[in-house]
């Protein structure tokens, strides 16, 4: 057949996506005897030469698939990309036996491959998460026959339509159509200063927030000074080694054979010199 000595071609291969739909739209369609021979020496012999003559015959209709999806304003380049990815694999699920064109089998792996790029890519926040949601999304928008918003009447119709409340069509519409808010100012915008972000606050903005900064910079430095200035020597070295030594911090055994006592009783001089430590900052 012609496509044995053709390449696969993407539109960044061809230079341009028209070039690449010209291409594509020069590869024979199959009949259903060679259709059948071809998907059979695929599924029984493993000829991937097979496989990729399936594929070349039916890019065209992935090209006209994409296109319906055209209004989600991404790229017909990117549509038309994944579902070629949806095409291959449905001709690697194709059951040749069973008395079906392949045709008619990869329409749903072509459209559930674009769908789920969509979903991914559309917008920043999903607007649709679950199996239902995801449903209504598309539905909803091949039902709207124009760009206002729906009426309280329309949203019931399409409610019984699609088999759902009348809520859940009025929040995938919000979803749906609102529009995106840009925190930071434009470039060129001229009243950068009623950007959102100019009325965000910064977390630690508010006054009880710069009262705990303060307060626990202070206990920190000066209140952990004057806490552990309140210790005994050999309390306050205990503590020094055992909490305020990063790299390479003191065990209770280390202490013990320094001071020739027991570690337990070296645990019992921590506590009760962090007990008194906690009463100093305290205060």
């Amino acid at each position: 057949m012609t496509a044995q000595t053709l390449n696969f071609p993407v539109p960044s291969s061809l230079g341009s996506l028209e070039s690449y739909i010209q291409a594509v739209n020069r590869f024979p369609i199959l009949s259903a005897e060679d259709e059948l021979d071809l998907a059979r020496r695929f599924h029984q012999q493993q000829d991937l030469d097979a496989a990729r003559q399936l594929v070349l015959s039916h890019l065209r209709l992935v090209v006209s698939i994409a296109r319906g999806y055209l209004g989600y304003g991404l790229p017909h380049a990117d549509l038309i990309q994944e579902g070629n990815v949806g095409l291959m694999k449905a001709v690697k699920r194709y059951d040749p036996e069973r008395g079906v064109r392949l045709v008619s089998f990869a329409v749903h792996w072509i459209k559930a491959e674009i769908h789920e790029y969509i979903l991914k890519n559309w917008r920043l926040l999903k607007v649709a998460t679950t199996k239902a949601q995801r449903k209504l999304f598309f539905n909803l928008r091949s039902l709207k026959q124009h760009e206002g918003s729906l009426s309280p009447d329309e949203v019931e119709a399409m409610a019984q339509t699609l088999k759902v409340s009348a809520g859940d069509v009025r929040e995938m519409e919000t979803r749906l159509y609102g529009q995106d808010i840009s925190l930071e100012p434009l470039v060129d915008d001229e009243e950068s200063s009623y950007a959102p972000i100019a009325y965000l606050a910064a977390p630690d903005a508010e006054p009880i927030n710069s009262i705990e900064r303060k307060e626990r910079e202070h206990l920190a430095t000066t209140g952990l000074a004057q806490a552990l200035d309140g210790l005994d020597a050999r309390s306050r070295h205990i503590i020094q080694a055992r909490w305020l030594n990063e790299e390479d911090p003191a065990t209770l055994h280390e202490l013990a054979a320094e001071y020739g006592i027991s570690a337990e009783r070296v645990r019992q001089i921590e506590a009760k010199a962090l007990q008194k430590m906690k009463a100093a900052l305290s205060e």
